[in-house]
């Protein structure tokens, strides 16, 4: 019998350790991406609103000229206050979408679909490996 030097052995033992971790973690967040889209389908509502949040118009850096100067119609041209105005319109329709989201709901299905995740994931690893350890200790009992 060929003896492996325990370089060789921890080397393996801990590649093989890294291998099931990766295997783990990706599990899960493949799972809770899975359980995101079809099962918690408000867990992503709050951060989709505010990737449409209304962008700025270029001519919000000269709204702060208008504070020193009266004649507002002067300092503005007529595109930037037709941009001015798509803004404030833009902003008005975030508002009312932003209201119709209730944040806490949202922020409860991301964690459920996190917690949920690893406990699919988790539960049958551990009773696969509990299982191995009481027949391996039932075996040397024998």
């Amino acid at each position: 019998m060929k003896s492996h030097s325990i370089i060789r052995t921890i080397y393996l033992y801990a590649f093989a350790l890294l291998g099931l971790v990766l295997i783990v973690i990706a599990s899960v967040r493949f799972l809770d991406m899975g359980l995101k889209a079809y099962v918690f389908t408000k867990a992503d509502d709050q951060e989709r609103i505010y990737d449409k949040k209304p962008a700025v118009p270029y001519a919000i850096e000269r709204i702060g000229e208008t504070e020193s100067q009266y004649d507002v119609e002067t300092v503005f041209t007529e595109k930037e206050k037709q941009a001015i105005r798509l803004m404030i319109e833009d902003y008005k329709e975030w508002k009312e979408k932003e209201e119709g989201i209730d944040p806490i709901t949202s922020r409860r299905h991301r964690d459920a679909s996190i917690n949920l995740s690893m406990i699919l994931v988790g539960l049958p690893l551990y009773l696969y490996h509990w299982r191995i350890i009481k027949r391996e200790s039932k075996n040397k009992k024998a």
